[in-house]
């Protein structure tokens, strides 16, 4: 039978072993604002009470997302406690996808950005469409990379490409991120979403406590890797960042280049 819960800004569904969690704001390019990522580790717990082995994480309409919402602060309306409320949402959805017994698959597409990078990271399988552009922008807006961005970046690619990547911030495509490690298979967009059902339909028909088992092994090995257990104090740097009216400025321009 299927299963749904109700959210704002993400749909959440799970029909038999299979869940998808959906980001739906595709006019917006499924940015990461305050609320979709309190609801995205929402999602996660409600995973855990369903029979859900295998759930396909992905964005509505053409991208999987554009990331942190800069328009929250951008406007300098935001305090420096607010700020960092909204740096550590990204920490808490970032350890509750983590923390999910279901096996993720993210199905990427498009621009995956900042934020929407991490998110892509934490889960367990990465398919991305030959039309998926990646980036990370962070240090051009005066903001670091949080939410364990890079622990989560160094566990996937080598150290001295994670450094050039969040550095430069400069834009890499699918066929660079599947060189590196970080996506395990590049598909033709037409494709993307027939290729991920298939693969989820075959995990999903997998014993489920073999599968939690193996997730947890593979987890607890990366964590030996690159721990991500400092990652609440990237809140503090994000907070601090986001309360500085120059980190301001280059959103607002970022945010006037993007929409140019």
């Amino acid at each position: 039978m299927a299963e749904s819960a109700r959210f704002d800004t993400l749909h959440a569904t799970v029909d038999g072993r299979i869940g998808r969690l959906t980001l739906n704001q595709p006019d917006k390019l499924n940015p990461l604002g305050t609320r979709p990522l309190a609801e995205i580790a929402s999602a996660a717990e409600w995973f855990d009470t369903t029979d859900a082995s295998v759930v396909i994480v992905t964005g509505a309409g053409r991208a999987f997302s554009s990331g942190f919402d800069l328009r929250e602060f951008a406007d300098g309306t935001s305090s420096t406690a607010d700020s960092r409320a909204q740096a550590d949402l990204g920490r808490r959805m970032a350890e509750a996808m983590e923390r999910m017994r279901a096996l993720t698959i993210a199905a990427i597409k498009g621009p995956c950005v900042g934020g929407g990078v991490v998110l892509a990271g934490v889960c367990d399988l990465r398919i991305a469409a030959d039309d998926t552009v990646f980036s990370i922008p962070e240090v051009d807006l005066g903001i670091p990379l949080a939410w364990g961005g890079i622990p989560r970046l160094v566990r996937e690619i080598p150290p001295a490409i994670v450094r050039e990547l969040v550095l430069t911030c400069r834009p890499f495509d699918s066929e660079e991120a599947r060189s590196l490690g970080f996506v395990n298979r590049v598909v033709p967009r037409a494709d993307l979403e027939a290729t991920v059902d298939e693969l989820a339909a075959d995990l999903a028909r997998k014993a489920p406590s073999v599968v939690r088992a193996t997730k947890r092994q593979v987890d607890a090995a990366l964590e030996n890797v690159a721990s991500t257990t400092g990652a609440w104090a990237d809140a503090d740097l994000l907070g601090a960042a986001l309360s500085d009216p120059e980190a301001r400025s280059a959103a607002r321009d970022y945010l006037a280049r993007r929409s140019s």
